[in-house]
């Protein structure tokens, strides 16, 4: 079984980190090869130099690495802050070059890109855990969680992820070791869960 872990934020020191590094080490125990990207440490390019429809390919050694895996995974697992009601710019790049025609989607025989896609991912599970500084009530109350589609809707459910499991952790800022603790042990027993 392979589990694609991936965190976007700048902070090596992040509660994103912290989470993705306990995610790491709790399906290891259980068997997973792992495949963790760090993509501001690994330099990712998040710029699409081509259009939508053309990007089948890459001369990016780094792209083709996470487009081979991210077709391999069994579990998928993403660990960002919310910047503006969405992920980071690194990470919406990695989307567009990382959920491309041919790897993530495509379309059936006699479907034009005007039709619907179908997925083509292996993965049937995914899990996003977002960190932000915004209390939980107002995001809902006041922008409506545009985290929640994009993730569910845009990008893993067009790409064939049937179950979506999304949190949000926070307000970070001004966090107790305690409850940064209890927040590390809730994606824990849900990593472990969903393994």
């Amino acid at each position: 079984m392979l589990a694609s872990i991936i965190v976007a934020n700048p902070d090596p020191l992040s509660l994103s980190h912290a989470m993705a590094q306990l995610a790491q080490r709790t399906l290891a125990v259980r068997g997973y090869e792992i495949a963790f990207h760090d993509l501001n440490a690994e330099g990712f390019d998040p710029v699409q130099p081509t259009g939508e429809s053309a990007n089948t390919a890459s001369a990016d050694a780094l792209v083709e690495q996470h487009c081979a895996e991210l077709a391999q995974a069994d579990l998928i697992l993403v660990f960002h802050p919310n910047w503006w009601g969405q992920p980071p710019a690194i990470l919406k790049g990695w989307i567009d070059r990382v959920f491309r025609l041919g790897t993530a989607y495509g379309y059936p025989p006699g479907v034009s890109y005007e039709g619907v896609p179908v997925g083509l991912l292996r993965a049937r599970h995914a899990i996003v855990v977002n960190t932000s500084n915004t209390p939980p009530e107002r995001e809902a109350a006041v922008f409506g969680d545009p985290l929640e589609a994009i993730w569910k809707h845009c990008v893993f459910g067009l790409c064939g992820v049937g179950s979506v499991i999304r949190r949000m952790v926070g307000p970070v800022s001004g966090s107790s070791a305690e409850q940064r603790a209890q927040w590390l042990a809730e994606v824990e027993t849900l990593v472990a869960e969903l393994a």
